[in-house]
């Protein structure tokens, strides 16, 4: 799946997992003094089951890294995803 490609949508404060052109997951945050909240994640409903919000947590959780900011899993999803992939514990 590492064609799959996940944009921060800045003006809209949520990642975005583009599928085919299409936006196939999402992930709303909010920012403040260096901390990503991540506070929702979706999948279309004619998307779900192709692992896409997995791979929109971590390109999501990639990028936060590569900026230097660290992440609070107020979502469910990334809470779960975090405590799987311990690669990513160190953010949190």
């Amino acid at each position: 799946m590492s064609d799959l490609e996940v944009r921060d949508n800045s003006a809209e404060h949520r990642f975005e997992l583009v599928v085919d052109g299409d936006v196939g997951a999402l992930a709303t945050y909010r920012v403040r003094d260096g901390v990503v909240t991540i506070l929702h994640t979706e999948t279309h409903p004619s998307m779900r089951g192709r692992g896409l919000a997995g791979e929109l947590a971590r390109q999501t959780l990639d990028q936060i890294r590569a900026r230097g900011e660290r992440v609070v899993p107020a979502c469910p999803f990334f809470r779960e995803f975090i405590g799987e992939h311990p690669e990513y514990q160190d953010l949190v």
